[in-house]
C-alpha cells in the first residue's frame, strides 16, 4: 500500500512534546481518571477495587453489551448489534474504508478536511474526487458541486461532520441532500462524527439516522475528553457491520477490558461531561473572540460548538515556517494550516485549559507583532 503521511499527525508527533504552551489539540481539555471516576460522586477507589477482580483476558471482542447499548442509544435507528468497538475514530475510519472501497471504485470526499478520509480510499486504489469546502461559504461545501461529482459508479461519499480543522457543521438539510444524492446511485456515505456540536442553536443530526447506507465513525477522544482510552466505534447497517467484523480480526481483536469499562463509565455520565464541555466551549470561544477583536493579523469563522477551529493568519510568510518560529521562540504549539492543505492559517485548539489558552494567545500576538 502506497499511503501518504498524515500531515497533522506527523507535525504533532515531532513537535508536541517540545511545546510549553499547547494550543494545537482538538480535544476538549482532557479529563483525569480521578475526574472521570468522580462523576457519580462516589469513591474512585471502588471502580479499581471492582476492576481488580476482573481477568485480563480479551473480554468482549466487539465491545461489551453495555458499551454497545450505550453507543446505540446515541442514535435513533442504530441497533446495538451493529455497533463495533474500534481503536478510536482513527481505527473506525480505517475499518469503514476497507469495508467499503475496492480498487477502481469512484469515491467523492469532502476536501480539505481530516486527511485519512480521502487518502485511505486512494491508497486502496480508488479514484478520489474532491468535494471542495469554500471559505466564502464559511467553510461549507456547495451541494450542487457534489451532484456534479457523483456518477453512477460512485461507491462512497466521505464527509467530516463537524469538520477538522474548521469546525464547520453541516446542517440537517445538507445531510438529507447528501443522502438523496448517494441513494440515487446506490453509494454509501462515511460520516466521521468525532466532533459532536454542543451549540444549542446547531441544527445537527447524525447521518446514521438519515440514511441506511451510512457508516458513522466516532470516539470518546474529542467531545468526551478521554482520548487516552482509545475507545471508538462504527455504527452501520448489519451488512456493513459483518464486513467490519472480519476486518477487526486482522486489525484489533478487542479494545481491552479496562478501556471498555472506563468507556461505559464515561457514557453512563455523558450528560455531566457534555455540560462541563459545553461551558468550556462557550467560555473559551468568548476568550478567542475578544482576542480576535484586538488582533489585526488573525480571523476565524467561529466553530459551531465543537472543539476544533481554524485561524486565518494575515502573514507574509509560509505558515509552517511561522509555526516553527512560534514554537522555537515562544514555546507555543499550533498546527500549520498547510498540514490540512489550508495554507496561511493554523489549527487552534481553543478548548485547552483557560490559563493555557490565555497565555498561548498572548504569545501568538507577540509573534504576530513582527508583521505590523
Amino acid at each position: 500500500m502506497n499511503i501518504k503521511t498524515i500531515g497533522v499527525e506527523d507535525w504533532l508527533n515531532v513537535h508536541e512534546k517540545s511545546a510549553t504552551v499547547d494550543i494545537a489539540q482538538s480535544t476538549i481539555a482532557s479529563l483525569t481518571q480521578d475526574e472521570i471516576l468522580s462523576l457519580d460522586d462516589g469513591d474512585p477507589a471502588a471502580f479499581y477495587e471492582q476492576f481488580g477482580r476482573e481477568k485480563m483476558n480479551y473480554g468482549w471482542i466487539e465491545g461489551s453489551p453495555a458499551f454497545k447499548e450505550r453507543v446505540a442509544g446515541l442514535y435513533r435507528t442504530v441497533h446495538p448489534d451493529n455497533v463495533l468497538q474500534t481503536n478510536g475514530a482513527t481505527g473506525a475510519n480505517l475499518l469503514a474504508v476497507m469495508a467499503l472501497v475496492q480498487p477502481g471504485d469512484h469515491v467523492v470526499a469532502e476536501y480539505p478536511t481530516y486527511q485519512p478520509l480521502y487518502e485511505l480510499p486512494r491508497a486502496l486504489g480508488a479514484q478520489v474526487d474532491y468535494w471542495q469546502i469554500h471559505e466564502e461559504l464559511d467553510w461549507n461545501p456547495d451541494i450542487d458541486e457534489l451532484r456534479a461529482l457523483v456518477t453512477p459508479h460512485t461507491a462512497l461519499i466521505c464527509i467530516n461532520n463537524a469538520s477538522n480543522p474548521t469546525g464547520t457543521v453541516l446542517p440537517r438539510e445538507t445531510l438529507e441532500q447528501i443522502a438523496e444524492i448517494a441513494d440515487s446511485v446506490g453509494a454509501y456515505v462515511l460520516s466521521d462524527e468525532v466532533y459532536l456540536p454542543l451549540d444549542d442553536t446547531c441544527d445537527y443530526t447524525s447521518m446514521a439516522d438519515l440514511y441506511d447506507r451510512a457508516v458513522v465513525t466516532n470516539s470518546l477522544s474529542k467531545t468526551y475528553s478521554v482520548p487516552g482510552i482509545r475507545m471508538g466505534w462504527t455504527a452501520s447497517n448489519a451488512e456493513v457491520a459483518d464486513k467490519i467484523r472480519v476486518l477487526r480480526d486482522y486489525t484489533l481483536i478487542c479494545g481491552g477490558v479496562f478501556n471498555d469499562a472506563m468507556a461505559v463509565h464515561v457514557l453512563d455520565h455523558r450528560d455531566r461531561i457534555l455540560a462541563r464541555n459545553q461551558r468550556i466551549i462557550a467560555e473559551n470561544r468568548a476568550i478567542v473572540e475578544a482576542w480576535l477583536a484586538g488582533e489585526p493579523h488573525a480571523s476565524w469563522v467561529a466553530p459551531r460548538g465543537v472543539s476544533t477551529s481554524y485561524l486565518r493568519l494575515d502573514i507574509p510568510v509560509d505558515d509552517e515556517a511561522f509555526c516553527l518560529d512560534l514554537l522555537e521562540r515562544f514555546g507555543v504549539l499550533l498546527v500549520p494550516g498547510s498540514r490540512f492543505e489550508l495554507p496561511r492559517g493554523a489549527r487552534l485548539g481553543y478548548c485547552a485549559p483557560k490559563e493555557t489558552l490565555h497565555r498561548g494567545l498572548e504569545l501568538l500576538s507577540q509573534a504576530l507583532r513582527q508583521f505590523d
